[in-house]
């Protein structure tokens, strides 16, 4: 099965198992989308989700972030990891909206990526979910069944991203990521034995 034929498999199946995906961090604008996404890191979106709420109903806009201190912030996010760290990011971020950008969240990387606890998979969320532009956010799932699929020879996620943006059209982008998300978590846990993870097994078999 040449590269090409593994690419469609997956698409497929993929599309058969998820024909809808929702956004799995709950928010109601890019801005609360951004803020969702910056939690997340090496935290799980249902950890965030159990946390946003309280916080948005207090700062759910670049206003009202920039004007609690960053121990209130960490008050409010202090289940999720790194909450140290990403209370002052919070703030500064704010503060940096609030200065450059009129509170409102740009639609460029360049722009968004030098916004403190941005980086360029929180970016690529923010500009596919947050306003539609064609992006391929590649995460550990993502880099690690796109490994596993021999999709992407990529040592790290920029490669795997790279090479996800070759294969797959872009028209697909904003919607294949989730997907090989969710497949990830449903049917190929990286701390599991994947016993359920069948596109593998259907891409090589023998």
């Amino acid at each position: 099965m040449t590269k090409k034929q593994r690419a469609e498999l997956v698409q497929t199946e993929l599309e058969k198992l998820y024909p809808e995906v929702p956004i799995p961090l709950a928010h109601t604008d890019p801005y609360t989308l951004m803020v969702a996404v910056a939690l997340s890191a090496q935290t799980t979106d249902k950890k965030v989700n159990e946390v946003t709420p309280n916080l948005f109903k207090v700062a759910g806009t670049p206003e009202k972030m920039a004007k609690l201190e960053v121990a209130e912030i960490k008050e409010l996010i202090k289940e999720i990891g790194l909450s140290n760290t990403k209370a002052k990011n919070l703030k500064r971020m704010a503060e940096l909206l609030l200065e450059r950008h009129n509170g409102i969240v740009p639609q460029t990387y360049e722009e968004l990526e030098a916004l403190p606890g941005v980086g360029h998979k929180t970016a690529s969320v923010v500009m596919s979910q947050g306003f539609g532009f064609p992006a391929f956010p590649v995460d550990t799932h993502i880099h690690r069944l796109m490994t596993q699929w021999k999709l992407t020879s990529g040592k790290n996620v920029v490669e795997t991203e790279k090479d996800a943006k070759n294969i797959f059209h872009e028209d697909v982008w904003n919607k294949l990521h989730l997907q090989i998300i969710f497949y990830g978590r449903e049917y190929s846990p990286a701390r599991g034995k994947g016993d359920k993870d069948f596109i593998t097994k259907m891409l090589f078999e023998k």
